[in-house]
């Protein structure tokens, strides 16, 4: 096969298995969107989900965040990996919506990834997901399978992301990087032996 007949394999077939794709954090905002991702860093998200309804109760607003100290946001946080610098970062990433947005999520790369724990991915994730703009967030998932499957040769995230917008069609970037997300998670896991991972098996078996 083709790069090109990978690609399309890889769309047409996780087109079929997850026509649906909700986001996987629960927000409700995009505010709320912003600090699931952000707390989302190595941690699962099946942690994050469990651990930010009674965040939001709380601190919902960044104006409600920024009231809090630091030692009461790492409380409302403790289970998440890396609690100490997120609750640091949340605090400071809500002082910093008020200052200087009005305490409303900017729209551009710019000025996300100048917000204290708001990294591309998190960046990508935000501008795609609650503002529609095309993006391919890549993580770990997407940098794994996008090498296994023979799409990129990059070294890391950023060079995987570039390689993946440049073989994938713009309007498909938001739905698919959670479909191949989706994938990873139910077929071919990380610490797994890829016995289900069909779509690997269906591009190199003779």
């Amino acid at each position: 096969m083709t790069k090109k007949q990978r690609a399309d394999l890889v769309q047409k077939e996780l087109e079929t298995l997850y026509p649906q794709t909700p986001i996987p954090l629960d927000h409700t905002d995009p505010y709320t969107l912003m600090v699931a991702v952000a707390l989302s860093a190595q941690t699962t998200d099946k942690k994050v989900n469990q651990v930010t309804p009674h965040l939001f109760e709380v601190a919902g607003t960044p104006q409600r965040m920024a009231r809090l100290e630091e030692f009461e946001i790492k409380e409302l946080i403790k289970e998440i990996g890396l609690s100490n610098t997120k609750a640091k970062n949340l605090k400071r990433m809500a002082e910093l919506l008020l200052e200087r947005h009005d305490g409303i999520v900017p729209q551009t790369y710019e000025e996300l990834e100048a917000l204290p724990g708001v990294g591309h991915k998190t960046a990508s994730v935000v501008m795609s997901q609650a503002f529609g703009f095309p993006a391919f967030p890549v993580d770990t998932h997407i940098h794994r399978l996008m090498t296994l499957w023979k799409l990129t040769s990059g070294k890391n995230v950023v060079e995987t992301e570039k390689d993946a917008k440049a073989i994938f069609p713009e309007e498909v970037w938001n739905k698919l990087h959670l479909q191949i997300i989706f994938y990873g998670r139910e077929y071919s896991p990380a610490r797994g032996k890829g016995e289900k991972d069909f779509i690997t098996k269906m591009m190199f078996e003779k």
